[in-house]
């Protein structure tokens, strides 16, 4: 039993998820600091207000904070285009050019341009419609 558990922690997948982890753990971390540091003051000096959990309406007697889904809302956007301007963008150019620069364009047959040509043609919409 020891040995079965002793294989899967030494197999890649394991080791390769828990570095991701911390890794993620790590990033987020900085991710949450830009947030914090510079995205929502930058938000405070356009609206005026860096924070918004002190906004609230009361229907019924009944108080709904909705603040707090502003804040947590302009966060997740906030930590979604910093992810994607500071890691997604990046990565593609980069293997945009690594792809570009030492694979030339793969030749097609004449038989495989044929098939693509018929398939496009296919999946076109037609103006024809059949006689009733």
């Amino acid at each position: 039993m020891l040995n079965g558990f002793k294989k899967f922690i030494l197999r890649g997948n394991v080791i390769d998820l828990a570095i991701a982890v911390v890794i993620g753990l790590a990033f987020n971390a900085v991710i949450h600091a830009l947030v914090a540091d510079i995205v929502t003051p930058l938000i405070a000096a356009v609206v005026g207000k860096p924070n918004f959990e002190t906004l609230t309406f009361t229907i019924n007697h009944s108080r709904f904070l909705y603040g707090d889904l502003i804040n947590n809302a302009i966060a997740f956007i906030s930590v979604a285009v910093a992810i994607y301007f500071i890691v997604v963008a990046p990565m593609n150019a980069a293997q945009t050019r690594r792809r570009g620069a030492g694979e030339p364009e793969p030749e097609v047959s004449e038989e495989i341009g044929l098939l693509t040509e018929i398939r496009d043609l296919l999946a076109r919409p037609s103006d024809w419609t059949p006689p009733l």
